[in-house]
């Protein structure tokens, strides 16, 4: 199975691919999507759908996973966000891939064991758990990638197969 983490934002989407077999999770690759400020919102919105539907084609992802938004107080960077998760799950619903969404809380407990984990424990452990020289950067790679491991954890527990 391969799964495509997706730590949803606007400026910058974090993305990543894992691949899950037999229990063994192994990287195929990460990066991130970034947005130039000083476009339109719409051409904006249209650069996110047309790399994340290009990153679908070219790995074929049999699911998606992409953390659930949380915002206490800024409505702007929430509409914001759910505007760019909107055009993720739209590229998602057009190529077929189921998505599962994860709250903060479930995916620092899943990768660490731990729901009140740092940001720091959560890099150390992707970096373990996908034997990687290094944690993976920049930050919002090595946040999709741990959605990822989520799911791998979180659908097996509940003896799911994608």
């Amino acid at each position: 199975m391969i799964i495509l983490g997706i730590d949803p934002g606007f400026g910058r989407i974090g993305w990543g691919l894992i691949k899950d077999e037999r229990g063994k999770q192994s990287l195929i690759n990460y990066d991130c999507i970034e947005t130039n400020p000083n476009i339109k919102l719409e051409a904006r919105i249209a650069h996110i759908f047309k790399d994340i539907t290009a990153i679908i084609r070219k790995h074929k992802p049999s699911t998606i996973a992409s953390e659930e938004l949380f915002f206490g107080t800024n409505v702007t960077t929430a509409l914001s966000v759910g505007q760019a998760r909107g055009v993720i799950m739209l590229a998602a619903y057009q190529n077929q891939i189921p998505t599962y969404l994860y709250k903060p809380v479930e995916i620092k407990m899943a990768v660490t064991g731990y729901g009140s984990a740092s940001k720091a424990q959560i890099q150390k452990m992707v970096k373990l758990i996908l034997k990687l020289d290094s944690i993976p950067k920049p930050d919002d790679a090595a946040d999709a990638l741990a959605i990822a491991l989520t799911h791998c954890y979180s659908q097996k527990m509940k003896g799911i197969k994608t």
